[in-house]
């Protein structure tokens, strides 16, 4: 009577062995079929050609951007702390730029503002956000939010309200375009200013 009793329980024994060796190799078979199927899946998976447009070619700090036109003459500088260049889109972005503006008689015009887009295929250049542009030689000042500038015709303009100023007069609109090489301004939308009468000279008699 104790013999059968002792077999079964020898054999409870090695079933519960067998059960124990058995799980941790089916732990790591468990372990290496998903490592698999997560590497295929990975190596199947198409790329993404949204997210590889908005991935940045180059990314260059502390540097100065330098364009000319096809006659070989420089038509623009752009200084800035950061920046990124993204070929699949053709376009080079500025943190802090400072740009300036040459047209066709070399003289300089001087912009800035908290960030930049250069497209190069139209070579138009954006600057965003407290942007200014000064100019050469009449001493005028224009403050604006967006102003766009095609380096071709040397044309910027600016679809936000403007604040265009040669101290002490100061002229307010919605929009603005400015011509470089003729020097001329156009305001548009809501046009108010304020112009001080010129002071009496002292040397004057009533």
């Amino acid at each position: 009577m104790q013999r059968p009793s002792f077999i079964h329980a020898t054999l409870v024994r090695l079933s519960r062995l067998q059960k124990r060796a058995w799980l941790p190799l089916l732990l790591v078979a468990l372990g290496v079929l998903l490592a698999w199927l997560d590497l295929r899946g990975t190596r199947q998976a198409p790329p993404d050609p949204a997210a590889r447009a908005e991935e940045p070619g180059h990314v260059i700090e502390n540097a100065e951007l330098k364009l000319y036109d096809d006659a070989g003459n420089l038509t623009q500088r752009l200084a800035s702390p950061h920046i990124t260049h993204t070929p699949q889109q053709a376009i080079t972005r500025f943190d802090m730029p400072h740009a300036t503006l040459i047209d066709s008689e070399q003289r300089e015009w001087r912009a800035t503002a908290n960030s930049g887009t250069l497209s190069g295929q139209q070579q138009r250049l954006t600057l965003d956000g407290d942007t200014r542009l000064t100019a050469p030689d009449e001493g005028w000042q224009l403050d604006t939010r967006t102003l766009h500038y095609d380096s071709v015709n040397r044309h910027a303009w600016s679809d936000t309200p403007v604040l265009l100023q040669q101290p002490p007069q100061r002229m307010r609109a919605q929009k603005l375009d400015a011509w470089l090489d003729t020097s001329e301004v156009r305001l548009k939308g809501q046009v108010r200013g304020h112009h001080p009468p010129a002071a009496a000279s002292a040397k004057e008699t009533p």
